[in-house]
């Protein structure tokens, strides 16, 4: 199967959302919650993540998680990944709760489209503060992709998390798996990059990015992904953005839907006047109106 098909296939399969003047999203993906070992790249930038939760949910957004939420490449135990990020899982149960929680899976992720290890592993969590399970995702399915339906202009956004453009990454994902968990985990640990990783190989990076963008082309859709850890603005001409990822060492980034715009944001560490410091939100480049991309 060609690079387009296995992207073309995923949003036969999508779930299909609105998208007017009112709707209000925050795309965020590339978590990699972890165990809380050394390869837990996560935990560095937890707070920003709960700063960014609680900033979206207290302003009506409805958070959609682009893949690879969670390392399950690296990690065998979802119960310990749940354990080490109580508060990150209890700010997501808040928005399942409120309707307003949908995910896509992604490489790392994969084994979230299947519905029985989602119910086995996702139904409940452990709340820390209650001393006592409580609900996360039940009933949740976890999808390939997400349209976002123009209901105005027609100029719908398609969500997808990227994989597909790279083949040892979709269908070979049980062998990259295998090579991440038992050999370059343990490379990564003293300083040996994975070369498999698009977004670790500038190369790889390089060519994923190329084909989801031409996708979004010649296809005449604007599509926004993540997987290549590379945030990436939309702008007028190019169709093509990219969320970043919540690991990288100066942040998080994700990309914002309000009023039908599109904005690139990142949360960092700042430090106010009197050296106290604090998350601060930050628009990357010029935010992008839908009306505005040439299809």
């Amino acid at each position: 199967m060609s690079f387009a098909s296995r992207i073309s296939e995923a949003f036969d399969q999508a779930l299909k959302l609105p998208l007017d003047d009112r709707s209000r999203y925050i795309l965020l993906g590339d978590c990699h919650r972890g165990t809380g070992n050394a390869n837990d790249n996560f935990l560095k930038n937890e707070y920003l993540y709960l700063a960014a939760l609680h900033y979206y949910f207290n302003r009506g957004f409805t958070y959609l998680e682009l893949g690879d939420g969670d390392e399950l490449w690296e990690n065998r135990s979802i119960q310990k990944i749940k354990e080490m990020h109580r508060h990150s899982f209890d700010m997501m149960a808040k928005f399942y709760a409120a309707g307003r929680f949908f995910g896509i899976y992604g490489n790392h992720d994969i084994v979230k489209k299947n519905p029985a290890f989602m119910e086995k592993h996702f139904h409940s969590y452990y709340c820390e503060h209650a001393m006592c399970e409580r609900p996360l995702f039940p009933d949740i399915v976890f999808y390939p992709a997400i349209i976002l339906q123009d209901s105005m202009r027609k100029k719908d956004i398609y969500l997808i998390h990227g994989h597909q453009a790279d083949p040892l990454n979709s269908t070979f994902w049980p062998l990259s798996r295998f090579l991440v968990r038992y050999v370059w985990k343990a490379l990564e640990s003293i300083g040996v990059p994975d070369p498999t990783s698009a977004a670790k190989n500038n190369k790889k990076k390089k060519q994923s990015e190329e084909i989801l963008s031409a996708w979004a082309k010649e296809n005449h859709h604007i599509l926004i992904s993540g997987h290549t850890h590379h945030p990436m603005a939309g702008t007028p001409a190019s169709p093509y953005l990219n969320t970043g990822s919540c690991i990288h060492p100066s942040g998080i980034t994700g990309i914002e839907i309000e009023n039908r715009c599109l904005a690139l944001v990142k949360w960092s560490i700042a430090a106010r006047d009197d050296l106290s410091l604090f998350a601060s939100r930050e628009i990357l480049g010029e935010p992008v109106c839908v009306d505005e991309i040439s299809l």
